[in-house]
């Protein structure tokens, strides 16, 4: 048998318009493909094929999906006809014994909790006077009630243990609210707390549907705006798009995807019937999702807010896409105008237009450069090629590629033969942005006080001190977020001691780890510890923070000469600022400040 898994990821991979077009001459009608039905031997065009995934005759009224089809039209049975619609999609189906596959797929727990609490979360805000606050808030953001049903919007009331208690009551206990993440325990001892209190909540479902995490989103005062489930056995955050289950169809169709950033964007411009449209869960992009998104097109247009935060994202959400080989396009909204409130202003025919304006991902960067005249000198026009060749060099598809290189030349006026040598030199803060979670080199085992340049060593002296002193733990805990950390085995330990009760024994912690950090961890166990592990904490620490403040510096300076007026001037306010910061730690004026502003 095949596994209920692989056959829902080839039937979504699937192109059933191609796979039928193979043995039925085809033609686009509208949204769909018709042509002559080959199951009554039909002439006229009644059999209709939908790039949703199915297909039917007006005549005979066959009907069904693509293992329907591959079925009934050669003969196949079922299992057949998934590998062979694997085959043409290019997924490698394997079958496997009943006994292997015999109980239930250990995710299902995860799937069934989050279906109950979505549930609960619904049902809290539009019934009785919890969900009040929250039926104030969509009124205000003119999101009705069909709209919100339709997307599975609920609300999580500010009252703590109600959704505990009604779980409870479904059978699921406190013990697996707290491995779904329903529920966390701060400190042992303590009574779990809901993760989530006094937010509007927007389920997040995997491709199939299934309901796999939260996001939610506070009323009122509080931090953070938006927060959404911890990660989970069904639930990777950087590798979930928001919304792809109701997309996917449209954007096959469609021959594209709108990329946005919020929930609310999605869920407006979906309403209005732009369903083509997904949201990376309220941070950057990821290659993960673009490498998710990439299973259904190879085009894109990014709709991000038309504020500075929003350029900021597009054009490192552009270069995230070029390196998989996407045709990246970037949409321009007024300003001020975000997509929730223009198409709820403006309808979607209005939108249409503005995606129908859209330009190249790399000829945008340029039209902001060249209106703020970076090219009119040869210092600044030094600057400004430093802010394209990134965007170049991730350009993956090679025409992408020659054409951003010729483009660059021509508007700054350089050969392109000085261009490519400049490209095949990168330059180091592009290389550390392309590879964040590179593995480090092992330090001296014995060394206490930090070289200065290290910010690798920094992580691994920091899990190493608070290894051998767990009383560091906490205070570790309030000063360091775990995703920081750039090598994945240090960030893995870190993550699992920060979890782990004081009791803990290192068998137990090393147990809960993944393979690729346990030898790591071994070793820094056996590696004697610091005599003064309270000054190795003290810097570690403050070497992870100048890296970080010396990050948003270069940053800053990239993003300087895409920007004028009032949003240049908060800029440099923020880099002042940033520089004072860094002193105050201990370290020199960032080597790329620029102590005056470019004229």
């Amino acid at each position: 048998m095949i596994p209920d898994d692989i056959v829902e990821r080839v039937r979504e991979q699937a192109d059933i318009v191609s796979i039928v077009g193979e043995l039925v001459k085809l033609k686009r009608v509208g949204n769909s493909f018709r042509g002559p039905c080959p199951f009554h031997q039909g002439k006229d065009p009644n059999f209709a094929v939908s790039p949703r995934g199915g297909y039917i005759c007006f005549v005979c009224h066959e009907k069904g999906d693509v293992f329907n089809f591959v079925q009934k039209r050669l003969g196949l049975d079922f299992v057949d006809a998934v590998k062979y619609v694997g085959a043409k999609a290019g997924v490698d189906v394997k079958e496997v014994s009943r006994e292997r596959t015999a109980g239930p797929d250990p995710r299902e727990k995860f799937w069934e909790i989050n279906a109950a609490a979505a549930e609960y979360f619904t049902r809290t805000l539009w019934d009785g006077d919890l969900g009040a606050p929250a039926r104030e808030y969509l009124a205000k953001r003119d999101l009705d009630r069909a709209t919100a049903d339709r997307f599975g919007i609920g609300f999580a009331p500010r009252e703590g243990g109600l959704l505990r208690e009604h779980l409870n009551t479904l059978g699921f206990d406190d013990a697996r609210q707290i491995e779904s993440g329903l529920l966390h325990v701060k400190s042992e001892g303590e009574e779990p707390r809901p993760r989530f209190r006094n937010r509007l909540m927007f389920p997040i479902s995997d491709p199939q549907g299934r309901v796999i995490a939260f996001g939610g989103r506070v009323i009122g005062l509080g931090e953070p705006k938006y927060l959404n489930s911890a990660e989970s056995p069904v639930f990777v955050k950087g590798g979930t798009l928001y919304g792809l289950h109701w997309a996917k169809n449209a954007i096959r169709r469609d021959e594209r995807a709108l990329l946005v950033e919020g929930y609310f964007d999605c869920v407006r411009l979906m309403a209005a019937g732009i369903e083509s449209t997904v949201a990376p869960l309220g941070t950057a992009l990821t290659e993960p999702q673009a490498e998710l998104l990439r299973k259904y097109t190879s085009t894109v247009f990014l709709l991000y807010d038309s504020d500075q935060a929003g350029l900021t994202a597009t054009f490192r959400a552009g270069d995230v896409l070029l390196r998989q080989g996407f045709k990246v396009h970037v949409v321009t909204l007024p300003d001020g105008e975000d997509p929730d409130t223009f198409v709820n202003r403006y309808g979607r025919e209005k939108l249409e237009t503005h995606l129908a304006a859209a330009i190249d991902v790399f000829e945008r960067k340029l039209q902001i450069l060249q209106r703020g005249g970076w090219f009119s000198d040869l210092r600044r026009k030094r600057v400004a090629l430093d802010r394209l060749l990134p965007t170049i060099r991730a350009a993956a598809d090679p025409i992408t590629y020659g054409l951003y290189v010729a483009r660059a030349a021509e508007v700054a006026g350089i050969s392109e033969e000085v261009l490519q040598r400049e490209l095949r030199a990168p330059r180091a803060k592009e290389q550390r942005a392309a590879t964040p979670q590179r593995d480090t080199a092992t330090p001296p085992a014995a060394q206490a006080v930090l070289p200065h340049n290290s910010g690798a060593s920094a992580e691994r002296e920091l899990v190493r001190v608070i290894l051998h002193f767990r009383q560091l733990i906490d205070l570790a805990a309030e000063q360091v977020d775990a995703r920081s950390l750039r090598d994945a085995r240090l960030r893995a330990i870190f993550g699992q001691m920060l979890g782990s009760a004081a009791g803990d024994d290192v068998n137990s912690i090393a147990g809960q780890l993944p393979e690729h950090a346990v030898d790591l961890f071994q070793q820094l166990l056996l590696e004697p510890h610091a005599n003064d592990p309270q000054r190795v904490f003290e810097d570690c620490i403050s070497k992870l923070k100048r890296r970080e403040i010396g990050e948003k510096l270069d940053d800053i300076e990239r993003d300087l000469p895409l920007t004028a007026g009032i949003e240049k001037d908060e800029l440099l306010m923020r880099q002042t600022k940033l520089n004072s910061d860094l002193r105050a730690l201990g370290g020199n004026r960032w080597k790329k400040f620029r102590t005056t502003r470019p004229s």
